[in-house]
């Protein structure tokens, strides 16, 4: 059971660290290329396709890293209202319907992924599948997630930080 945990703590750092490279080069892609555009009136071919590659993959990354810390949308000051048992079904329910969403996301994912393998992107060459591809990734992470909540088990890993900053 500790060596499973290992590797799922593990894969979720591999997850959470290419999420943040992701952003990081994100950022560095537009940068220069609003520098480059606006002091040399150049824009290097691939920047735009980069940026769209990045954010898609930085974006559904991004998803299922929400659903691990609990950070999606949530109505509290109306499930307050429910005793405590009917708010411990919600969760369930809630668990149940991000599994659900993370199964979609894995079956059409893998579908648009196996669909875009012949097409390739024009600037960079690359398999158009690429773009595709952080759709079923996600969906497996969500999955993970979706299981491990529904079976009340912790999977947040910023416990520290405060609302409102």
């Amino acid at each position: 059971m500790k060596v499973m945990i290992k590797i799922a703590k593990f894969i979720d750092n591999v997850f959470e660290k290419f999420a943040l490279v992701s952003l990081v080069a994100l950022v560095l892609v537009v940068t220069t290329q609003v520098m480059t555009r606006k002091l040399f009136n150049f824009v290097f071919f691939w920047s735009e396709e980069v940026t769209l590659l990045l954010l898609a993959w930085f974006a559904l990354m991004a998803i299922a890293i929400g659903f691990r810390e609990s950070i999606h949308l949530g109505i509290d000051s109306f499930t307050n209202l429910f005793p405590k048992m009917v708010n411990k079904m919600l969760d369930k329910v809630i668990s149940v319907s991000i599994f659900a969403f993370g199964l979609y996301l894995v079956i059409q994912g893998w579908d648009f992924t196996v669909l875009m393998f012949e097409s390739t992107l024009p600037a960079t060459k690359l398999p158009s599948s690429v773009t595709y591809l952080a759709m079923p990734i996600t969906g497996i992470m969500t999955c993970g997630y979706a299981i491990l909540q529904f079976f009340n088990i912790d999977t947040s890993r910023y416990k520290d930080l405060e609302e409102g900053l």
